[in-house]
């Protein structure tokens, strides 16, 4: 199922923006575009998300900015103190062995990690860390409560589509039983032709291959088990918990049945319904593909 959900807010002079974006997916992919500079972030996310959530492909991203982070940088001392101590002593290391270094330039120096502080380098990174995760936990809030609406309607439209299929199969059900006495009649008139026409022919036998192709044109099993298969999706419509990949199943048993029920078929009337059950159960099964 789909979803969007965001949130933004400012804090110690830091703004921020959570956004949640989720189209349908058979499993859960998540997809995180997070500060690498608030460290423990990431993991505490995804824990969450898939505490959450259960299917579809996910992109979360958070965006954190401040006033000037970057302008602000300044020189820290302490740290340029102990890179300038460390290439002394290198140097005076290389020099006793009779080597010559190359010179250092400023440039290089101030590139190195930790010889200019930024405002980032000097925030409680673990109490910005935590007021994110508890706006990150509304934000989910408001992406799953997204999805279950969006999921109350799906299973309302797949209720009726339900409703179509039983309407069909309880149609074929009269078709098959309005056709009863024909479809007996005919088998006598066959097995009374046949018997005229063949000498010395054993009549079990011809009586035995007569009802085999009878109960091979029977229809009888299978609109029981599509009415059983009515009933086990609606129990699964009914329950809170995730059933994309039970209804899909499902779906592939409702096909299979409505494809045996048109090759048995025996009738104009019988086979227009079953196309018709086929062309209901492919519109199910697509939207199938979009229940977590």
């Amino acid at each position: 199922m789909t979803g969007f959900a965001s949130r933004s807010g400012e804090t110690e002079g830091l703004r921020w923006a959570w956004e949640l974006r989720g189209v349908n997916g058979k499993g859960l992919e998540l997809r995180l575009r997070l500060p690498d500079w608030i460290e423990g972030l990431e993991p505490l996310v995804r824990k969450a998300a898939q505490a959450r959530l259960a299917r579809g492909n996910v992109q979360i991203s958070l965006r954190v900015t401040g006033d000037s982070d970057e302008a602000a940088a300044e020189l820290d001392e302490a740290a340029l103190a102990r890179v300038l101590d460390a290439m002394a002593r290198i140097e005076g290391a290389a020099g006793g062995r009779g080597l010559v270094l190359s010179p250092s330039s400023a440039a290089e120096i101030v590139a190195l990690r930790g010889v200019m502080a930024t405002g980032q380098s000097t925030r409680d990174i673990a109490a910005l860390r935590t007021a994110l995760l508890a706006e990150f936990e509304t934000a989910l809030s408001e992406f799953a409560e997204m999805r279950g609406r969006e999921g109350a309607a799906l299973a309302q439209l797949l209720s009726g589509q339900l409703d179509e299929i039983a309407a069909l199969v309880a149609q074929a059900a009269e078709i098959v039983e309005a056709r009863r006495d024909e479809q007996a009649d005919k088998l006598r008139t066959a097995l009374a032709r046949v018997m005229e026409n063949t000498d010395g022919a054993d009549e079990a036998r011809i009586a035995q291959e007569l009802a085999l192709i009878a109960v091979k044109s029977d229809i009888t099993e299978e609109l029981d088990r599509l009415t059983a298969h009515i009933a086990a999706a609606r129990a699964l419509l009914a329950d809170t918990g995730a059933v994309g990949r039970k209804l899909d199943f499902l779906m592939q048993e409702f096909n299979r049945e409505a494809n045996t029920l048109c090759s048995k078929s025996g009738s104009s009337a019988l086979t227009q319904a079953g196309l018709a059950l086929k062309t209901v159960i492919d519109q199910m099964r697509e939207q199938v593909q979009n229940v977590e």
